[in-house]
């Protein structure tokens, strides 16, 4: 069959009057290195980019399903968002709007000299963008950080520390590994929240895959983890997305045969029609650091010791939103294909798209603005046979893998007191 431009055009969904807005934004299996080690964590139970968010509607059944799961709370807060233009922090804000749990008496956000003055339209009026200040952070009783690992660094602490300052989650890499700051998934791990006023988002890879996986490790036990991930543009927030939809729409008005006059500032290679091997840097193991994240990231979120080998590969692909994972688990216990399949029917914050007959899985298509994360192909795994189980991962990385598990952790610690 012959594709013309037009057709394939039409296919992506590209129009000439498209434009797309721009905000600013070892070994594998060894133990984290010593200079970043973690600690044990005891377990515990925007607009997108290129959608409306009529069209992704987020209140479907099973986002609602999962929206309940924490009660509307008595409590009133004033919450600061550092960023709040950007990806991330445009997401937070959708969040907090459209879950509700969370009681918002005042909403402040921060940002450079470049955006400080601007308004942002909000559900409850026009919000002006401050000039960040430490002390002016201070007065919130929560603080979003949405912004780099290197601003976290420089005023996270001191925007926490003392009984008058506000609880700070951070969306960084920042404080991942520090063994005294909790890194925290609240379907896992959230009871830790209470013993610290800085918490440390986990990486969108981590946190997505996890979501499944966890629940599975509870019911079957873990003796190694083997994962590949297939990581949306969305990854390397606005800019990456908007360097592949002008890459694309370049590659589309071209010969299509090169990648000639291409840019890519963001990525490695041209990522439109290709797929890059690489997400972060190389490091002496032959792993990338992304790679490296979700092996301890996982081993802390989930209490998980030194002799579980976690190995992944991560690969960049030409989506915009949603990142997918294959996740191959080597269990303790037999196990039992069904009985697996409920365990994830009834995990909060997942929903289970496996049928073969009918061509159900999961997909960043239909994950993509979505609060639940999507399960499917779900099988016994040909390597491990009775011990081994092989399933396939769809999660929108901007929520779910970001700004959804920040405000879930916002939500948690407004249950357990943590915020009192």
């Amino acid at each position: 069959m012959k594709f013309t431009r037009t057709s394939i055009w039409s296919a992506f969904g590209f129009v000439a009057a498209t434009t797309i807005s721009t905000t600013t934004n070892v070994n594998a299996f060894a133990p984290i290195p010593a200079n970043i080690a973690i600690n044990r964590q005891n377990s515990g139970t925007t607009s997108t980019a290129f959608t409306p968010r009529s069209i992704i509607n987020i209140n479907t059944s099973s986002n609602k399903r999962m929206a309940s799961a924490s009660p509307t709370s008595l409590n009133s807060y004033t919450i600061g968002i550092v960023g709040a233009t950007g990806a991330v922090g445009k997401e937070i804000r959708n969040c907090l709007e459209d879950r509700g749990v969370i009681k918002v008496d005042k909403l402040r956000f921060f940002g450079s000299t470049r955006s400080a003055g601007k308004t942002v339209s909000t559900k409850s009026g026009d919000v002006e963008i401050e000039l960040f200040d430490v002390d002016a952070a201070r007065e919130c009783d929560i603080v979003f950080l949405a912004v780099d690992g290197d601003f976290s660094l420089a005023h996270a602490k001191a925007i926490s520390e003392g009984d008058d300052g506000a609880v700070v989650i951070d969306n960084s890499s920042a404080f991942r590994y520090e063994p005294d700051i909790p890194l925290v998934v609240p379907e896992i791990n959230g009871e830790c929240t209470k013993n610290s006023k800085l918490i440390a988002n986990p990486n969108c890879t981590t946190a997505i895959g996890l979501m499944a996986l966890w629940p599975l490790i509870k019911a079957f036990g873990v003796k190694k983890v083997l994962m590949s991930t297939y990581q949306a543009s969305s990854g390397a927030g606005q800019p990456g997305m908007d360097e592949l939809t002008e890459g694309t729409k370049k590659y589309l008005e071209g010969d299509m045969k090169s990648h000639d006059g291409i840019d890519n500032e963001i990525f490695a290679y041209p990522l439109p029609f290709n797929v890059i091997p690489q997400i972060d840097k190389f490091m002496e193991n032959g792993y990338t650091k992304e790679e490296m994240k979700v092996t301890w990231e996982s081993r802390k979120i989930c209490d998980l010791g030194d002799d579980v080998p976690i190995s992944c590969s991560a690969v960049r692909i030409p989506t915009i939103r949603a990142h997918s994972e294959v996740i191959v688990l080597e269990t303790e216990k037999k196990v039992d294909i069904e009985l697996a399949r409920k365990v994830l029917e009834e995990a909060p914050g997942v929903v289970v798209k496996d049928d073969p007959e009918t061509l159900t899985y999961p997909m960043p298509m239909t994950a993509t603005g979505s609060y639940d994360v999507e399960v499917g192909r779900i099988r016994k795994s040909l390597a491990f046979g009775d011990y081994g189980i092989e399933f396939f991962v769809c999660g929108d990385q901007l929520l779910r893998g970001a700004a959804l598990n920040a405000v879930l952790v916002a939500e948690e610690m407004d249950k357990n007191g943590a915020l009192a």
